[in-house]
C-alpha cells in the first residue's frame, strides 16, 4: 500500500520526542512491502537539528510552514491508499486533519495516530469543537501511542470506528550496546526535553534524588533545563542526538525514564526511552505505572521507584553486577517481545483487512 504520513519529523528529533518511534515502526512497515511518504513542516528549527538523512526505505518530504505549503502535500493526499494524520505536528494540525479526510480516494483509509492519547482525550473533553471529535466519524481508524484499555474505552466512546495501541518498541539496528562513553559517566542519567506537563515529575523523580545523594554524580540530557535551578551533582548536557542514545544509556551505572502527567495517569504507555535503555542492556529505573509488567518485569528486568526517595534508595543500593544483570534482562525480554517489527505485523494485520474492503467498496 501506498501510506501518506503527516507527522511532525522523521529526521529530527529536536523537541520531538516522537522521532525514534516513527522512524521504527515506518521502517518496519517498509520492509513489508509497504511505500512510504513522510511529510514534515519546516519548523521548530527542527531541519538544522536533524539526526539522520532521508532514508533511502522513505520518500521524505520537508515543506514550507505556510498555507502553501500545506495546499502542495495536500494535492498528494489523493494518490496515497493509506493516509495518516499524526497529532502534535505543531503546525496546520485542525488543516492536516480536514485535509486528508477531504482529499483522500473513496477508497482510501483515513487514520488518526495518536502519540499523546491521554492529553488529546483531554483536550476532546473540554472542547466539543476539538477537530479530532469533528473528523472521527470519518476515520477508519485510530492507532495510538500506547493508552492501554483505558485510551481504547475513551475513543471508542468519543465515536471511534476502532482504536489500536501500536507500542513503543526496539530496533535493534539503531538501539543497541556499544561501549561505555567516560564523558557521559554518571550513577544516573536522565534524557528528557523540559515540558510543563513533565517538570514537576523530574523535579521528584530526579532532582530530589540528586539531592539526596550529594556524592553521587547525576547527567541530564535534553532541551529546554538550561535555566533550571539544580543541586550541584547534576549536570545538564542539552540536547543529545539518536546517534548519542547508546552512548548515554549504556554509561551511567542505571538510567531513569519518567513519564508525562497524562501518560502516568492513564498507565500502558511506555516511552521511547524504555525501549531504547532496553535494547542498550541498560539498567533502567521508571517511575511506577499501570501496566508495566506488560513490557518489562519489576525487580528484574527494570526498577520500579513510587517517588524520588524509592529513586536514591535503589541507587544507594545497586550494584554494577546487579546493573548488568537487569539490563541483560531486559534487552533479552524486548527483543523477543517489543520490536518494532512485530508492531508492524499488527498494522499491517490490522490495515490489510481494512484496505480490502475499502477497494470491495464496503465500509471499512
Amino acid at each position: 500500500m501506498n501510506i501518506a504520513f503527516y507527522g511532525s519529523s522523521l529526521l529530527s528529533s529536536y523537541w520531538n520526542g516522537a522521532a525514534t518511534y516513527y522512524r521504527g515502526i515506518l521502517h518496519a512497515l517498509a520492509k513489508r512491502g509497504h511505500a512510504i511518504t513522510f511529510y514534515e513542516p519546516d519548523a521548530f528549527d527542527r531541519q538544522q537539528h536533524r539526526d539522520i538523512a532521508p532514508p533511502e526505505w522513505c520518500r521524505s518530504v520537508v515543506y514550507s510552514a505556510t498555507q502553501e505549503g500545506l495546499r502542495s502535500v495536500l494535492a498528494e493526499a489523493g494518490a496515497a491508499d493509506v493516509l495518516v494524520k499524526a497529532n502534535g505536528v505543531g503546525v496546520f494540525d485542525r488543516e492536516l486533519l480536514e485535509g486528508i479526510v477531504r482529499e483522500a480516494r473513496a477508497d482510501a483509509l483515513r487514520i488518526y495516530w495518536d502519540v499523546d492519547a491521554a492529553a488529546t482525550l483531554d483536550e476532546m473533553r473540554a472542547d466539543a469543537d476539538h477537530p479530532v471529535r469533528h473528523a472521527l466519524p470519518h476515520l477508519n481508524l485510530v492507532f495510538t501511542y500506547g493508552g492501554g484499555p483505558p485510551v481504547v474505552e475513551a475513543y471508542r466512546a468519543f465515536g471511534a470506528r476502532d482504536c489500536v495501541p501500536i507500542y513503543n518498541a526496539l530496533d535493534p539496528a539503531t538501539h543497541h550496546p556499544v561501549p561505555a562513553e567516560p564523558a557521559l559517566s554518571a550513577d544516573l542519567g536522565f534524557l528528557a526535553n523540559r515540558l510543563p506537563d513533565r517538570e514537576a515529575r523530574a523535579e521528584e523523580f530526579f532532582l530530589r534524588p540528586a539531592a539526596l545523594l550529594p556524592e553521587r554524580r547525576f547527567l541530564l540530557g535534553g532541551n529546554g533545563w538550561h535555566d533550571k535551578a539544580m543541586p550541584a551533582n547534576v549536570e545538564a548536557i542539552g540536547h543529545v542526538g539518536t546517534g548519542s542514545h547508546n552512548a548515554f544509556n549504556c554509561t551511567p551505572l542505571a538510567v531513569l525514564n519518567v513519564a508525562r502527567d497524562s501518560m502516568a495517569h492513564v498507565g500502558f504507555s511506555p516511552a521511547t526511552r524504555v525501549f531504547e535503555a532496553a535494547g542498550a542492556a541498560a539498567c533502567l529505573i521508571t517511575d511506577a505505572w499501570e501496566g508495566i509488567e506488560q513490557f518489562l518485569q519489576p525487580d528484574a528486568e527494570v526498577l520500579v521507584a513510587r517517588d524520588g526517595q524509592d529513586v536514591a534508595d535503589l541507587l544507594a543500593g545497586l550494584t554494577p553486577e546487579r546493573a548488568r544483570a537487569i539490563g541483560r534482562a531486559a534487552l533479552e525480554r524486548v527483543l523477543a517481545e517489543h520490536t518494532y517489527e512485530l508492531r508492524a505485523e499488527t498494522v499491517d494485520a490490522v490495515l490489510r483487512p481494512l484496505h480490502q474492503q475499502a477497494l470491495q467498496g464496503a465500509p471499512a
